[in-house]
Order: structure tokens, then C-alpha cells, then sequence
């Protein structure tokens, strides 16, 4: 999914102020409303508000990120429900106070006195023990839904994982620059970086420092790319010369890094049923260099310039719509957005796009299905189901796969990412081959 405001850091040097707390809560007042996602509600707030600075902006993001994150913990201890809106100066105070780590004395001048002493509860209160359910932060829905394959020990460590916030991972592209090379000249740059610990070619920034405008992006020679997404290519594995498609391409991250693969030889589709997502990836594919590279709009699953390709096409890989609950260290929204109708309707729509997808594959051909869920309806189940209706595939063991591209990573047969294990964002796949 798209990411149009990026993470901000836990902030050293916070300045507070009467206009800053109005503004802010202002902000989180629209984001609780929780219609549209709470990115693009920022953007727009951001844009009908051009004179706050960007240190504000920043501070402005980091609360909204920290409300939403620990909304539980903050309604229990304020007493009311953050979504009817009804509090968002509350939730602003007992933000900063509580998980910011403001000092009181800075905020006293905002507040009046029985306030200031309300703000002191909240610090003990938030250092107390809390309730399992508060703890984890998430919905009840999907706590019991985790609860399936989870004890409440490994649930917790799980709930802890999503809510911190993620860290910058880049992709750097290495057809045309070395990983080590890239480190380098941003090391000479003063931006600290260090390798990821799996994708050969992932970089972990210590901050979060701006590096759209940084020779090495604008060049086409890094892109913003969580690990754990770098990986899934690692899966599809695509080789020089192949057809190769990415079936629901969004804003072209996997499409790239395939095509880098591929070292811009062969024929890569790039699938979408988006217009708009389709727009956003010209100007990445521009940067990128590639040739290879062919984005396409489809309707459906079924539309016929699927089906020309039908049995053609080497490897597939299904970056399917999903719930995006193992990104909620980035879209911490989602889990208060989303219901379990919603997955429900996901996992039928899932079927019927990974049903689709696998008409393209020739026999020998490599179907990868992924999803950035961390739920088992939207995962294991999809792709436990094609299997048992599509007995000319088989599941090839995710860890069997890694292992032949030279990437250490023990993984059993499904491909899954645990941000509290691996660091990255939560992440399912099957590798499926036809075999027939």
C-alpha cells in the first residue's frame, strides 16, 4: 500500500506551545473519524494548513501515530472513546506526557493545574500493569482471531512488534551500484545505514532522514522498500530473459526489484487495476532505468489481456489486496479501520485473483501468493484451498527457496515475517509451481 507521510521518529527536541497543542488535536480529531486512512487524512491537513512548519508537521504526525498505536491504553486511562472524538486534547496531553516522554514542567504552561496533575497519573499509569487486551492494543476481533495459532505469551511479543514504529529500509538497485558502494556515499553524506540482515540488497537507515532529494534516489539507484517486501522478490526469483508478471503491481516497489532481477532483460507486466497507482509508479520507473518494464490497467482477474497471456508466462507473483495488518507498525489506523466483514470479503476477492493469476503460468512456472496480512484467512487458508482445487501445483518449501538464492533465513514451508522476529513488516507467501 502506498505510503505518502513518512515515519517519524521518536522526537529529542519537541517544542510545545498553545497553537501547536490546538492544531494537533485538530488533526487527530479528523483522523479519528477513521473514514478515510490516516496518511492521506494528514496530507490533506497538511495541505489546508501550509504555515505549520515542518518541525511541527513532524510533531504533529508522531502524535497521531502515538494515539493510534496505543489507543486502548489511552481511552482506559482517559476514561472515553478516542473514535467518537470527543477528547482529542486529551489524547494530544496524555500523548506527549505518557509516550513521548514530554517532562510535565514543559507542559505547564499549557495546562491548568488539575490537568497537570491528571498528566502525572497518566505517566504512573501507563508504567503500571494493564489488562492482556490493553497490553496487546488491537481490537478484541483480532485478538481472538490470533489467539487460533498464538498462547497469549507469543500474542503479546507479536502486539509489542506492531507497535513500534518501523524503521527506513531502501532497495538499492544493483544493476547499476553495489550495496556497499550505496552505504558509502551515504555514510559521506552523514546518513548512518547499515545492511538489513537478509535481502542482499536491503539498507536499514538509524533515522529517518529525508532521502527523496539524495543523489542516490533521485539517480534511480535506491528505492524506500521494507525488507521484508525486498524478500518476497527473493521468492519469485524471476531469471534473465523470462516472462514475468506482477499481478497486482500497486505502485510498482516489487515490480522494480523484479526487473532488477532480471537485469531489465525478458518481458515484466506490470498488472493493476488502478489508474491512479499506475500514474504514481511512471516516475519510479523512470528513475529505475529498466527497459523491461510494461505496466498495464486490467479490469479484473478476467480481463482479456490476462487471458492472452494464459499458460505463457514463467513467474507470477500475487501481491494480493489484503487487510494490511502486518503493516500496522507504519498504518497503525488499520487495526481500528478494519472488521472481520472486511476479511471475510478479502479472502473470497483473494481467491478469485490467485485463481486468476494461475491461468498465466506455463508448466514449470513459479506462482508466488503474498499478502502483508498477519491472519491465517488470508493466508495459509487462501492458498491451502488453490492447492487442494488446482492439483497440478504444488507448494515448494519457502526456506528450500531462499536457500538456493543464497539468502540465510530459516523459514518452514510457508514464507512468514514477524516484525517482533525479523524486523520487518508482517508478511505471508506460498511458492507454487506448476507441474503439469
Amino acid at each position: 500500500m502506498a505510503h505518502t507521510l513518512p515515519e517519524t521518529e521518536m522526537l529529542s527536541a519537541m517544542r510545545f506551545s498553545r497553537p501547536l497543542l490546538d492544531t494537533c488535536a485538530e488533526a487527530l480529531g479528523e483522523v479519528l473519524k477513521f473514514i478515510h486512512p490516516a496518511d492521506a487524512v494528514l496530507s490533506r491537513f497538511f495541505r489546508e494548513h501550509p504555515k505549520v512548519g515542518q518541525r511541527d508537521r513532524a510533531t504533529i504526525a508522531e502524535t497521531v501515530y502515538a494515539v493510534l498505536r496505543r489507543s486502548r491504553l489511552l481511552e482506559r486511562l482517559l476514561g472515553g472513546t478516542l473514535s467518537r472524538g470527543a477528547m482529542p486534547r486529551d489524547a494530544v496531553l496524555a500523548a506527549w506526557a505518557g509516550l513521548l516522554g514530554a517532562n510535565l514542567r514543559e507542559l505547564e504552561p499549557l495546562v491548568r493545574k488539575a490537568e497537570l496533575d491528571g498528566l502525572a497519573g497518566i505517566k504512573r499509569g501507563i508504567r503500571a500493569s494493564q489488562p492482556f487486551e490493553i497490553d496487546c492494543d488491537l481490537p478484541d476481533w483480532l485478538i481472538e482471531r490470533l489467539r487460533r495459532r498464538f498462547d497469549d505469551a507469543a500474542l503479546l511479543e507479536l502486539a509489542k512488534g506492531l507497535q513500534r514504529p518501523a524503521p527506513l529500509d531502501l532497495r538499492v538497485n544493483l544493476a547499476r551500484v553495489s550495496r556497499e558502494e550505496a552505504l558509502a556515499r551515504l555514510a559521506a553524506d552523514g546518513i548512518a545505514a547499515a545492511a538489513t540482515p537478509y535481502s542482499p540488497a536491503g539498507v536499514r537507515l538509524a533515522g529517518k532522514p529525508a532521502v527523496n532529494r539524495h543523489p542516490l534516489f533521485v539517480d534511480g539507484l535506491i528505492e524506500v522498500q521494507d525488507e521484508g517486501s525486498q524478500l518476497l522478490c527473493y521468492l519469485v526469483a524471476p531469471r534473465r530473459g523470462e516472462m514475468v508478471v506482477d499481478f497486482c503491481a500497486g505502485a510498482g516497489g516489487k515490480t522494480l526489484a523484479l526487473g532488477v532481477m532480471m537485469r531489465s532483460t525478458g518481458r515484466l507486466y506490470a498488472f493493476d487495476v488502478s489508474d491512479k497507482r499506475l500514474t504514481r509508479f511512471k516516475p519510479r520507473l523512470a528513475r529505475s532505468g529498466l527497459s523491461n518494464v510494461h505496466p498495464q490497467r486490467i479490469e479484473s482477474e478476467r480481463d482479456p489481456r490476462v487471458g492472452r497471456l494464459a499458460g505463457k508466462i514463467d513467474r507470477v507473483l500475487v501481491d494480493s489486496p489484503c487487510s494490511g495488518l502486518g503493516t500496522l507498525r507504519r498504518y497503525p489506523d488499520l487495526k481500528w479501520r478494519q472488521t472481520p466483514a472486511d476479511v471475510e470479503e478479502l479472502s473470497r476477492k483473494q481467491a478469485a485473483i490467485l485463481s486468476g493469476a494461475a491461468k498465466l503460468i506455463k508448466p514449470g512456472g513459479r506462482l508466488v501468493y503474498a499478502t502483508c496480512s498477519i491472519l491465517a484467512e488470508e493466508n495459509n487458508d487462501v492458498a491451502d484451498a488453490f492447492l487442494a482445487a488446482n492439483q497440478d501445483f504444488v507448494l515448494c518449501p519457502a526456506g528450500e527457496v531462499l536457500s538456493q538464492e543464497r539468502i540465510d533465513l530459516p523459514m518452514g514451508e510457508y514464507f512468514e515475517l514477524w516484525p517482533h522476529r525479523h524486523g520487518t513488516d508482517g508478511f505471508f507467501a506460498a511458492v507454487l509451481e506448476r507441474r503439469r
